[in-house]
């Protein structure tokens, strides 16, 4: 029993305490989680501005390099004429026309010039663009042919490196091949056996579903490779050996979890920190098993359809009992603080027992148990509680002397 006066007011006083500042941090939690969703939003709405902005960047580049060729071609219809010009060898020019003249003496010795190229509109209108994709195309296929050419000597013959490990590739997977097809042709009629047994397998109990996949983990062990093996046995019943190992391995790690913490003891030469920390490794180890409770409504019918037991699952089952275990686990914990207590006085009353009551909270919010005065005793048999019920008194009394005087 615990104390009465004014420890029973500082315990209350720390539990109010503890509930408030789990209801702030539920707040804080929730809001945490709001800003992260806004911060994904906004980074979304950033990437895609990014994306615009270089589709509107790549677009202006390809109209720049398309004015950029459009202004090359102009710059050749301008110099066609200085062209024609140093062809009169130096003869002043005074008509304004002089095409006649510049004709008349090109052709006793040059040919005439080229014909004048279109012009800018024509030229926009039927020029082709260029395409990047088929210059990186083109790119690409240059490189691997040039790295498919270095394994080539002058002579057009495959180096030797490059004919032994092809080689060598060709041994092994024929080599893989060759055993997979030995497998398949001697242990047919072993897995034929092995199809009709799993097909016709009913279980009463979840610990036969553990004998039963150990057994025929065993008989496949011998294969070369399992999956390649069994695709040559369209009859093989993947589906339920798949959940039979499935439902093994989910009923193996909380039976072995829930035999740990109920053969758990303190080991009393272990310091404080110690056993608290083996303590909630348990408990962070128990915490993990939820996964199976969550999936419970969509592994349990799939379980059912290969009768496969389930109900382990269930609050009255193997999760029920690993439920109710960890109950031990905050009794142990409070257990071990009471003794520090009473060990090293009241120096860190008030921490060590915020400590405990918060183990025991949260071990209450996930079993959804109501811990009561039972199951979570706050003293220990031994002196402890003696000498805080002395403490108290001698704190009653002296305040009365303080308010008598």
């Amino acid at each position: 029993m615990l104390p009465n006066g004014e420890d029973d007011s500082d315990l209350l006083r720390l539990v109010k305490e503890l509930q408030a500042y789990l209801v702030r941090n539920d707040k804080l939690e929730k809001e945490n989680h709001e800003l992260r969703q806004e911060v994904a939003r906004l980074r979304a709405q950033v990437s895609n501005l990014k994306s615009h902005e270089n589709e509107r960047k790549s677009m202006l580049w390809k109209k720049l390099q398309s004015s950029y060729d459009g202004s090359n071609t102009d710059g050749s219809n301008l110099k066609a004429p200085e062209s024609v010009k140093s062809n009169t060898k130096g003869q002043e020019v005074r008509n304004p026309n002089p095409k006649p003249t510049i004709q008349g003496q090109s052709t006793a010795t040059k040919p005439p010039p080229p014909p004048p190229l279109p012009s800018k509109r024509t030229l926009g209108k039927r020029s082709v663009r260029r395409a990047p994709e088929v210059v990186e195309f083109y790119r690409a296929l240059t490189k691997r042919e040039s790295h498919m050419g270095n394994k080539i000597n002058q002579n057009g013959v495959l180096s030797p490196a490059f004919n032994r490990n092809m080689i060598g590739e060709i041994e092994n997977r024929s080599k893989y091949l060759s055993d997979i097809k030995s497998d398949t042709d001697r242990h047919r009629d072993h897995i034929h056996i092995l199809i009709s047994k799993v097909e016709a397998a009913t279980f009463t109990d979840i610990s036969e579903v553990e004998t039963f996949v150990k057994w025929i983990d065993e008989e496949l062990s011998s294969l070369v490779d399992e999956r390649a093996v069994l695709k040559h046995f369209p009859k093989w019943p993947e589906r339920k050996v798949d959940s039979l190992r499935e439902a093994a391995c989910n009923y193996k790690r909380p039976k072995n979890l829930g035999n740990e913490i109920l053969s758990f003891k303190d080991n009393p030469k272990d310091s404080l920190t110690q056993a608290l920390q083996r303590i909630q490794s348990l408990q962070d180890r128990r915490e993990s098993v939820n996964n199976t409770e969550k999936m419970r409504d969509s592994t349990g019918k799939r379980y059912k359809d290969f009768q496969i037991p389930w109900e382990w699952m269930l609050d009255t089952g193997l999760i029920g009992q690993l439920k109710y275990s960890s109950l031990r686990l905050a009794q142990e914990y409070m257990k071990r603080i009471a003794k520090e207590l009473e060990s090293n006085g009241s120096g860190k009353e008030g921490n060590l027992m915020l400590q405990g009551v918060r183990f025991a909270y949260t071990i209450h919010q996930i079993n959804n148990y109501q811990i009561s005065n039972n199951t979570i005793n706050f003293n220990t048999k031994s002196q402890s509680d003696g000498k805080l019920q002395a403490k108290t008194k001698n704190k009653n009394r002296e305040a009365k002397e303080q308010t008598s005087d």
